[in-house]
């Protein structure tokens, strides 16, 4: 559905997109995950047309954003991370003009109008001013609009940024409902948000892809190992040779020992923890030692996120902020 081929964006020295290449099947929900600065602002802007690429390609169904400009955004529904509302109109109002804007008139825009409306919950502030709607609702407006003239792929940028802990509620469950019929692609940096919607994940660090993959699958790819923090009355090397009995543990460290009570952090490569976590218990029960604390810490796409992005290397004299 959409082919992205070497794109690069370059602010005189500063490259915001360093040859960034992936293709998105139609009918998923992609999350385009990364920390502020990392350049997915400026990607989704050259994907959708509203900005020119150094170099490479952007394919929509075939069509080249740059080539074929018209076919290719006539597929496209876009919401910038800050919405292009007109505040001193009515939905309704901003509504038709975006829609004429796009090639739609008479009883087909009048159909698509309560189509996105519905769909976006927004009919009962169909007529009031739009400056007047809370942040939720304009969101909700600004979603109603890249919906109009029924494209293919919805591209949103950061939807939920600044919203209440309700108003992120209720976009998730429209990206979600969106994503049954379109293809949706949403940026965010908010780990769970990306994690909870997503079929796909695309994370950027830097301007470059360090990861594409289904969440479940970078979970076991590309994780660290799970985390066993435990405390006991055995001295640090009485407790490394009980570890010797547990299988599956990849690195046992000893990270210090006071009043008579060892502590020692362990990873395991298993992939049920809980079953390591119960070898460990038995090990020092037939020992005759005394395990004080035992605690799990599970890996997550949190860590994930901080693994791939600190391992992408910075350059020197690289901007924080992204650039758009």
């Amino acid at each position: 559905m959409i082919t992205v081929e070497h794109l690069t964006k370059c602010y005189g020295d500063f490259m915001a997109v360093k040859d960034l290449s992936f293709e998105i099947e139609e009918g998923h929900v992609y999350g385009f995950l990364g920390p502020n600065g990392a350049g997915k602002s400026t990607t989704m802007n050259i994907m959708t047309g509203c900005l020119s690429a150094t170099g490479g390609h952007v394919r929509i169904d075939g069509h080249d954003i740059f080539e074929e400009p018209k076919q290719a955004k006539k597929l496209i529904g876009y919401l910038p991370e800050q919405p292009p509302l007109y505040l001193n109109e009515t939905p309704v109002e901003y509504l038709h003009f975006v829609g004429q804007a796009k090639g739609l008139k008479g009883g087909e825009l009048e159909t698509q109008i309560q189509e996105v409306m519905e769909l976006t919950r927004n009919q009962d502030m169909r007529n009031r001013s739009i400056a007047a709607l809370s942040k939720g609702y304009r969101q909700r407006v600004g979603i109603a609009q890249a919906l109009l003239g029924r494209p293919k792929v919805i591209i949103l940028d950061e939807p939920t940024v600044g919203l209440d802990p309700i108003q992120i509620i209720e976009i998730r469950d429209l990206i979600r409902q969106l994503g049954q019929d379109h293809t949706v692609i949403f940026s965010s940096h908010i780990l769970s948000e990306v994690q909870t919607i997503c079929d796909q994940i695309l994370m950027i660090a830097h301007g470059q892809l360090v990861a594409f993959d289904r969440p479940e699958n970078l979970e076991k790819r590309l994780l660290s190992p799970n985390e066993i923090t435990l405390s006991t009355d055995a001295a640090a090397d009485e407790a490394v040779q009980i570890l010797t009995q547990v299988e599956h543990l990849s690195q046992v460290d000893v990270v210090g020992t006071e009043l008579g009570i060892t502590t020692l952090r362990l990873k395991t490569d298993a992939e049920d923890i809980h079953t390591v976590s119960r070898a460990i218990f038995f090990a020092f029960a037939r020992s005759g030692k005394a395990l004080l604390e035992l605690s799990l810490k599970k890996a997550n796409l949190e860590d994930i996120f901080l693994e791939l992005t600190e391992q992408q290397e910075k350059p020197a004299g690289e901007q924080e902020a992204d650039t758009l």
